[in-house]
């Protein structure tokens, strides 16, 4: 039995028994009663305890205790003996936060036994340990109030480059700091501790992807007939800057325009580690930084065009009649030999054979498209990368050696879905609807407000037209090195020119569909990644002035497309500002974790 009157032990905390009965009414040290079942206590001692007041720290010899004690076991109350040569509700307390602290004894009221001299070495130095930690952050988290940390502190910080990085959802750090668990958060306090420079670029790894190249080997290239086209001048036409190009261009007569891709198809087969890789990779990662391979970097070594003075490629014969459209296709593995030419290069040269027929051939080709209802949407855009260690914006102009270069690229895949749909080879087309855009203003206004109402392209294995490019059917298949889609198209096209099986629709389908999981992510690791970078440069420039056009105007606020730098602000304006009215600015303030960068009109 319980008396009145007496210490029991509740949830490891001391109580004091007020009523007994079959449920027994406690009081807490706080001074609120309850009432337990017996079995959710333990007596302590009999008492009689008038408050628990009384239980005031006791002075005893513990040590002796534990050495004495042994392999025994014994009782709260021979304890209490032992130690504090008494038992009284005090000292039976405080015996028993010796059990509770768990260095020399542990148990229950009702049997206690001693750890043995290593079990206490054990428990000494993890206390001390555990200590030094404590110690150790305390003094950590004043450095970072500071703003003075140490190498030393890299362990703690660590944690919120976790965060920063997306390996983890929240960080100690910001939780002590009172600051919210934002990937935001952790990136700013990282560059304020100046653990980060404002150049490291978080995004890719955030989003999940990885920074690496696919380390797998690949086979020999096998032995097959191709038709030898070397005879015929090819010219790949990129950036300068293109170290792996997947695309050449040629002219065979007047009307004939063979357009030649890396034939990658012959070297990544089908369910190979390559072709299974890359199916997670999706596409190539584009950074200012860097660019990071969906293929082993052996594949663009061995197969872009223009690397080697002769390149395997499968190349598409497009014969075009007067009115650009395509009559006839030939698609054959082939020998090409490629120049390798930058836009700048190309422009100088289209007034010069062959260029100027693959020129007039694209001008056709793209006039056609427009009398069927292609959307041009003619936004500024800047090319951003990092070389040799500086941050170079550059803008893209509208050259018309690009406009060469994207039409043959979609003579490709317009003459391929047609080739598809007639020959019974399943693939998946690039379709788009239409949309209903409203009555929209001139100039860079209207290209911006028509960007919003253009609905996005959908995978489709039924044919179905791409009504953005006035194209009635369309597919994807120039870049393979680049992009999975485009190498799942080569896969059937050269199962198709074997005689081999052909993968079903629906098993295109769900390779494609693993692939479109992961390109969202991509695009916009790059998106934001081009951001940071531009963010960076406008730091290491604060001197920056520049020009901003007006394309969008909500009351007295605007939005501006500052053209050099491919960034758009939120300004306010006086109510008679006009779009497309050209404003100049200053730079204000960044906030690079956050992505933000602030202007003011230039007065």
């Amino acid at each position: 039995m319980i008396p009145n009157d007496s210490l029991v032990l509740y949830k490891n905390r001391p109580a004091l028994v007020k009523q007994t009965g079959s449920r027994l009414e406690i009081e807490l040290e706080e001074g609120k009663t309850l009432k337990v079942r017996p079995k959710d206590i333990a007596l302590l001692h009999p008492g009689p305890l008038l408050t628990l007041d009384e239980l005031q720290p006791q002075t005893g010899d513990c040590e002796s205790a534990w050495e004495l004690l042994a392999d025994d076991t014994i009782t709260i109350d021979e304890l209490a003996e032992l130690v504090f040569e008494t038992y009284t509700p005090a000292t039976a307390w405080a015996a028993w936060q010796l059990v509770s602290e768990g260095l020399y004894f542990q148990g229950t009221p009702e049997s206690i036994t001693a750890y043995s001299s290593e079990e206490v070495s054990q428990r000494r130095e993890a206390r001390r340990l555990r200590a030094a930690e404590k110690q150790a952050w305390t003094a950590f988290l004043d450095r970072v109030i500071n703003r003075k940390v140490v190498s030393e502190d890299n362990r703690f910080i660590s944690g919120v480059e976790d965060l920063a990085l997306g390996r983890t959802t929240e960080s100690r750090v910001l939780r002590e700091l009172g600051r919210n668990q934002s990937p935001q958060n952790a990136h700013s306090l990282l560059l304020e501790l100046d653990y980060w420079s404002n150049r490291v670029n978080p995004y890719p790894q955030r989003l999940g992807l990885t920074l690496s190249a696919p380390a797998i080997d690949l086979p020999e290239i096998q032995d097959e007939d191709r038709l030898d086209l070397t005879h015929l001048p090819a010219f790949a036409i990129d950036d300068e800057w293109t170290s792996y190009p997947d695309d050449a261009l040629s002219l065979e007569g007047a009307r004939r325009l063979w357009v030649h891709v890396a034939d990658v198809a012959a070297l990544v087969f089908p369910d190979s580690p390559a072709d299974l890789e890359a199916r997670i990779r999706a596409a190539n990662l584009h950074l200012p930084e860097m660019t990071v391979p969906m293929l082993p970097p052996e594949a663009s070594e061995r197969l872009a065009l223009g690397l080697h003075d002769v390149s395997p490629a499968l190349s598409f014969g497009l014969d075009l009649d007067s009115g650009a459209g395509i009559v006839g296709v030939k698609i054959v593995p082939s020998w090409v030999r490629v120049t390798r030419i930058s836009y700048e290069q190309a422009e100088a040269m289209l007034p010069e054979s062959p260029l100027d027929g693959i020129h007039s051939l694209a001008q056709d080709y793209e006039a056609r498209r427009r009398s069927n209802g292609a959307v041009s949407i003619e936004l500024p855009e800047v090319s951003i990368r990092i070389e040799d260690g500086q941050i170079v914006i550059r803008p893209l102009l509208p050259l018309r050696s690009r406009t060469i270069v994207r039409e043959a690229m979609l003579m490709v895949g317009e003459a391929i879905a047609h080739y598809a749909l007639r020959e019974g080879i399943p693939l998946a087309f690039t379709t788009q609807e239409m949309a209903e855009a409203p009555e929209l203003p001139d100039g860079l206004a209207g290209m911006y407000a028509l960007r919003r109402f253009m609905k996005r392209s959908q995978l489709k294995s039924v044919s179905s037209p791409h009504a953005g490019l006035g194209l009635d059917l369309y597919t994807q298949a120039t870049s393979p090195l680049r992009r999975y889609q485009d190498l799942v198209m080569h896969h059937q096209l050269r199962a198709y020119l074997r005689g081999d099986d052909l993968q079903g629709v629906q098993e295109i389908l769900e390779r494609l569909g693993a692939a479109e999981a992961v390109i969202s992510s991509l695009r916009q690791a790059e998106r934001l990644s081009c951001q940071h970078w531009t963010l960076v440069y406008l730091s290491e420039h604060p001197e920056w002035r520049g020009e901003g056009i007006l394309v969008e105007k909500d009351g007295s606020q605007g939005t501006v497309l500052i053209p050099d730098l491919g960034l758009e602000t939120r300004l306010y304006f006086r109510q008679d500002s006009s779009l497309n009215s050209r404003v100049p600015l200053v730079l204000g303030d960044l906030n690079i974790a956050e992505l933000k960068a602030y202007f003011r009109i230039d007065s």
